[in-house]
C-alpha cells in the first residue's frame, strides 16, 4: 500500500499561504503579522527538534526515556494552563493544581488504552504511547484551562452572592454549586463539540493522516472513534479533579470564600 512523500519544496509552497496572511495583516493594520510569522518559526522548529527525539527514542523503547519524555509534555501541558488564566491560584497552587489533574487524567486514560485497546509489544513501545499521550494531553490540557479559569472567573464576580448564600447557612459545596457546574460544562464543551462536528463537519487530524498514508478508511475510522472516546475521558477525568480541586482552594475549614488565594494577571 503506497504513501505520499512530501519534500521540503511541497512545505515551501504550503508557507507561502502563511507568507499571505501576513501581508494581509499588514494591509488591514492588524499588527499580527510579526507575530503569525514567529509562531510559524517555532512550530516548525519545535516540530523538527520533536521528531529528531521521537527518531531516537523509538530507536531505543526504553521505559524510563518513554516516561521522562512524557513527564516532559506533562510539565509543559501544566505551564500552558497556567499561562491561560486571566485569575490563577497563588503560591504553588497556580502550576500544581492543573499539572496534578493533567498527569492523573491523562496517565489512567494513556495506560488504560495501551493495555487493554492498543496492545502494543512492549506495552510502553513510545512509537505507541507518546502519540497517544500527546493527543489525550492537548485536549485535556484545553478542558482544564477553560474549566479553571471559568470557576475562579465566576467565583469573584458571584462573590456577593455566594456568600449570602453562607451566610444563610449553606455550606461551601450548596454555595458554589451553580459556578462548579458552569466551570465543568465550559472545560468539557470543546470535546463535546469536536465529536458531534466528527465526520459532518470535520475530518479529524489522526484520521486524515492515515487516510493520506494510505490506511483503509474504515479502520482509519476506528482509530480515530478509539482516539475520541480516550480523549473524552481524559478531558473528563481532569476537569473534574481541576474544578473540584479548585473549589477546595476557594474555600477553608470555616467555609469563607477565600479570593484573596487569587491573584490577577495579565495573562489569559
Amino acid at each position: 500500500m503506497s504513501y505520499i512523500t512530501l519534500d521540503y519544496t511541497d512545505l515551501a509552497v504550503a508557507a507561502l499561504l502563511v507568507i499571505l496572511n501576513a501581508a494581509l495583516s499588514i494591509g488591514l493594520r492588524l499588527g499580527l503579522e510579526w507575530r503569525l510569522l514567529i509562531a510559524a518559526g517555532r512550530m516548525v522548529v519545535q516540530l523538527a527538534l520533536v521528531a529528531l527525539v521521537l527518531k531516537a527514542l523509538f530507536a531505543v523503547v526504553s521505559p524510563l526515556f518513554t516516561a521522562a519524555v512524557a513527564l516532559v509534555m506533562v510539565l509543559f501541558a501544566g505551564r500552558e494552563v497556567m499561562a491561560r488564566q486571566t485569575r490563577r491560584f497563588t503560591g504553588l497552587w497556580a502550576y500544581g493544581l492543573g499539572t496534578t489533574s493533567i498527569l492523573a487524567a491523562a496517565t489512567i486514560v494513556t495506560v488504560l488504552a495501551l493495555t487493554t485497546q492498543v496492545k502494543p509489544d512492549p506495552w510502553y513501545d513510545p512509537r505507541y504511547a507518546i502519540p497517544l499521550l500527546g493527543m489525550v494531553l492537548g485536549n485535556t490540557m484545553t478542558g482544564v484551562s477553560l474549566g479553571l479559569d471559568r470557576l475562579v472567573t465566576a467565583a469573584a464576580r458571584e462573590r456577593n452572592a455566594i456568600e449570602a448564600r453562607l451566610m444563610l447557612g449553606q455550606d461551601f459545596a450548596e454555595a458554589m454549586g451553580t459556578i462548579t457546574r458552569e466551570a465543568l460544562r465550559g472545560g468539557l464543551m470543546p470535546i463535546i463539540n469536536a465529536m458531534s462536528a466528527a465526520g459532518l463537519v470535520s475530518l479529524p487530524g489522526m484520521m486524515t493522516g492515515q487516510i493520506l498514508a494510505g490506511i483503509d478508511p474504515v479502520e482509519a475510522v476506528k482509530y480515530q472513534i478509539l482516539i475520541m472516546f480516550l480523549i473524552a475521558g481524559g478531558t473528563g477525568l481532569g476537569v473534574l479533579a481541576a474544578v473540584l480541586g479548585g473549589v477546595r482552594r476557594l474555600t477553608d475549614g470555616r467555609h469563607r470564600l477565600r479570593l484573596d488565594r487569587l491573584t490577577l494577571t495579565t495573562g489569559g
